[in-house]
């Protein structure tokens, strides 16, 4: 959560290498459940990606035909790979159903931009699923008093709720889904975070907002068909039987 970040995706980098840990595996797996609860329930022809960490894939529970990854780099196994910068994707506007951020706005130089480009290549009523750094969670804290910013997975700028919503607020995206995951605390140990599991069970009711990840799910409105109101057809009728005289007194 540094106020700046690493030039030339060094952290994106060293966050890949910290997924591939036990913490970080421990992490994906939760994520790679929730995301199958929740991607089947998004239809279409066409998912991206945008961005990899970890060695999930994390696309595979997604309905749609096509499975497509972006990034600058990757060795991840799975979805079709396009080797690109995702702030500038080569795809046409409103061609995909589906787009997945997983932790790239963490990471990102310009999270602004690589939103509008995922809101740009949405079709209307297409979502974008977002799986972020919770700012509020224990991770958030225990950065902030031991001063470990500069590690992974720390190193990022992390983007609260808060911000978040009103990102996607002002690209007339529409909050379909919100959900918390990973209230064990940040340990090397995969002992003592084997037998913290039973956290997992009872968060959701007792400390929701102090989750470790959130994951939220957008709709992206369908703007330029305004509803035109319909005449009643009584009144139609009136209007077509009037006399000619009495429209002009």
């Amino acid at each position: 959560m540094s106020e700046s970040m690493d030039e030339g995706g060094e952290c994106g980098t060293r966050l890949r290498e910290w997924f591939e840990g036990a913490l970080g595996e421990s992490l994906q797996a939760l994520e790679a459940h929730r995301l199958r609860d929740v991607l089947p329930g998004l239809p279409g022809t066409f998912a991206v990606q945008l961005g990899w960490f970890g060695r999930r894939d994390l696309l595979s529970s997604s309905p749609t035909a096509v499975h497509l990854l972006i990034d600058c780099q990757s060795t991840l196994p799975g979805p079709q790979f396009v080797q690109a910068a995702p702030e500038a994707l080569p795809l046409a506007s409103k061609s995909v159903q589906v787009v997945l951020l997983p932790h790239i706005l963490d990471v990102s130089n310009s999270p602004h931009q690589l939103l509008r480009e995922a809101e740009r290549v949405l079709v209307p009523e297409g979502h974008v699923v977002i799986i972020g750094f919770n700012t509020m969670s224990l991770w958030g804290l225990s950065c902030f008093l031991s001063r470990r910013c500069a590690r992974p997975a720390w190193c990022g700028d992390w983007i609260g709720m808060r911000r978040l919503k009103d990102w996607l607020s002002l690209l007339d995206f529409e909050l379909t889904h919100g959900s918390m995951l990973y209230y064990r605390p940040p340990l090397k140990q995969q002992r003592l975070m084997d037998r913290l599991f039973f956290l997992e069970r009872i968060g959701d009711r007792w400390w929701p907002l102090t989750a470790a990840i959130y994951v939220i799910v957008a709709k992206k409105r369908n703007l330029g068909l305004t509803p035109i109101a319909s005449i009643p057809r009584r009144k139609r009728m009136r209007a077509v039987s009037q006399p000619v005289g009495a429209r002009y007194g």
